[in-house]
């Protein structure tokens, strides 16, 4: 009587691995950012808005080296018509108008930038508290955030750069504190759906913190509507800065800022047309580049 063979233990591993090859979180976030990435260089509206966006960035690192003339020199030739001495013709003090508006790129993406990631940090950890705990935090925060945003925004604006003064320093915190509110409440909105979920619970079982679960478990998770918000967010930055600078909150005399030269040249409108269009034209032309991005962004994060 023969002997029967040992059974075969089964092994659900693919052949030449082990279990814990089968899923590598990390490879599996670099997959996910590379996707992330391909779907982004695939969409047209996102690329020709990074075209827009990035002329302006490289304009308003490297203006110095690229005006023709300098922005603060003036002249008597004023209210130059555009030619080919100055293509975007002269102001009311003889500046040249290109050079200007090229320089003025500088100030809008300084202010913006800093003042969109402040406001969405902030906007990021009250959302994040606000969505996780709940309960009383929530009502709380959620009531702040309701009474802040019943009242106009540019008026809230207007107050407070009135009290602390005009600088740059407290334009990028105006902006920032009026964001806090609007990205806190995408940020909770996420957060809801996100801490039903089973790994978030798998994370309560073993014993993590709030902190831990909220910051390393919950917010990689919605970096995705994080990511559209913040360009959102950056493209009313630049609106707000240059609104305030039109009302003669932000930047003062003689800087190149669109808002505050379109400000200026406001009654020379029917004598010197070029001093408020140029200007105007490059602060659209940045506004809807960044909105392209955002959208470009919208779409790939829904598909």
């Amino acid at each position: 009587m023969t002997a029967e063979p040992p059974p075969i233990a089964f092994d659900p591993s693919p052949t030449g691995t082990t279990p814990g090859d089968i899923f590598d979180p990390r490879l599996a976030r670099r997959q996910r950012r590379r996707e992330f990435l391909q779907a982004l260089a695939r969409s047209k509206t996102f690329m020709i808005g990074a075209i827009v966006v990035g002329f302006w960035i490289l304009d308003a690192i490297f203006w110095r080296a690229i005006v023709p003339h300098d922005p603060q020199t003036t002249s008597v030739n004023t209210f130059a018509s555009p030619s080919s001495a100055h293509w975007f013709g002269t102001d009311n003090l003889g500046r040249d108008v290109l050079s200007r508006t090229l320089a003025g790129a500088s100030s809008v993406l300084v202010i913006a930038p800093i003042a969109t990631a402040l406001g969405v940090g902030g906007g990021i950890i009250v959302g994040l508290a606000s969505g996780y705990y709940r309960g009383a935090a929530d009502a709380i925060i959620g009531r702040i955030v309701d009474a802040f945003l019943s009242l106009p925004l540019i008026i809230i604006g207007v107050l407070v750069m009135s009290s602390l003064g005009r600088s740059t320093r407290n334009v990028i915190l105006v902006i920032a504190i009026i964001f806090i509110p609007l990205v806190a409440r995408t940020v909770r909105s996420a957060v809801l759906t996100e801490r039903e979920r089973e790994y978030v619970s798998a994370a309560r079982l073993r014993g993590e913190r709030g902190l831990y679960i909220m910051y390393v478990e919950i917010l990689p998770n919605i970096t995705g509507p994080i990511i559209v918000e913040s360009t959102v967010r950056l493209g009313y930055a630049i609106f707000a800065s240059a609104t305030l600078a039109f009302l003669g909150l932000g930047l003062q005399p003689p800087s190149p800022d669109w808002g505050l030269t379109i400000a200026q040249a406001n009654e020379y409108l029917q004598i010197a047309w070029w001093i408020t269009f140029f200007p105007a034209v490059a602060l659209a032309t940045l506004i809807v580049g960044v909105n392209l991005v955002a959208d470009g962004f919208r779409q790939v994060v829904e598909e």
